[in-house]
């Protein structure tokens, strides 16, 4: 099973699991997807685009069950990314962590699951 992650702001996860769905941040909106990445790319997407902020969640999500609106692009430096064409559904969601504030500059992500080796 592949995972991605999403990293979302808190208020913007309760208000999907109110409706049972997560349409995306106003970033998302902009782009027409919903921004996922692997947990190797996860470091990059929070330093460049999480900086300096607080009340975050670590959302993640079974890839295998986002069907054909998954789909993976090329974006920062060339790499795949999972971009998903659509709501994300909550019942993927493998879990749900809060994201730790930046101490000093620097983010702490909790351990990730290594995938299976194919």
């Amino acid at each position: 099973m592949t995972t991605v992650y999403k990293i979302c702001e808190q208020r913007l996860w309760q208000a999907a699991e109110a409706v049972g769905e997560f349409c995306g941040s106003a970033d998302d909106a902009r782009d027409g997807f919903i921004h996922f990445s692997t947990a190797d790319q996860l470091a990059d997407t929070a330093a460049k685009h999480f900086a300096k902020q607080s009340g975050l969640l670590l959302i993640a999500v079974d890839a295998s069950r986002l069907g054909a609106q998954l789909k993976w692009e090329r974006s920062r430096g060339g790499a795949l990314f999972p971009h998903l064409y659509g709501p994300l559904r909550l019942d993927v969601v493998r879990w749900v962590r809060p994201l730790p504030d930046e101490i000093g500059g620097r983010r702490q992500l909790p351990q990730l699951e290594a995938e299976p080796q194919s």
